[in-house]
């Protein structure tokens, strides 16, 4: 069984640009700048299915991470400020540089939000890799309401239940996007 980014793969081009994201059940995804809750088997499958690849997230979302990083990948940070600077990232200023950079290399694109992130590219991604924690936290970021998941169709699900490390289960779904 193809599971997984796999799934992503499968009958489609190698090179894509995924939607990549943790939500809880009602759709929340961060509280102050932070993931609401910490489960180190979702940030393993999120370093596993983003390592080699460029990671695309906004200005707040990567400051949130400790304006730092992340090793193995391409960080590019999409922010407004034209005098932003930041240690080992593509600083890009706007959609269509993004996708200028993105069609002069080989690798894929992850999206790793914010929601206002998620919202530009909606109409740009190939596939999406979203996970559902099983609970509800308080927060003030939610994935955006209005996205349209009847363009995609779901290839995989994994259930992970919660352990002694993860207090929570989980549940991740791969998209991929239906052809026109």
């Amino acid at each position: 069984m193809v599971t997984g980014r796999e799934a992503l793969c499968y009958n489609m081009k190698m090179k894509k640009i995924i939607g990549i994201w943790a939500e809880d059940r009602k759709g929340l995804i961060g509280s102050n700048n932070k993931l609401p809750w910490h489960l180190p088997a979702e940030l393993k499958h999120f370093k596993e299915s983003t390592m080699g690849q460029a990671i695309l997230s906004g200005r707040k979302t990567f400051e949130s991470m400790g304006k730092r990083a992340l090793p193995g990948r391409v960080n590019i940070v999409l922010t407004r400020d034209r005098d932003y600077q930041a240690e080992n990232v593509v600083i890009l200023h706007d959609k269509a540089e993004v996708l200028s950079w993105y069609k002069q290399q080989d690798k894929s694109l992850f999206i790793t939000g914010g929601a206002e992130i998620f919202r530009l590219f909606e109409d740009k991604l190939d596939g999406l890799v979203r996970t559902i924690v099983d609970g509800e936290f308080k927060g003030d970021t939610w994935f955006p309401v209005d996205f349209d998941f009847d363009k995609f169709s779901l290839v995989d699900s994994s259930l992970f239940h919660a352990d002694e490390k993860n207090p929570y289960d989980f549940e991740i779904f791969t998209y991929q996007r239906l052809s026109n």
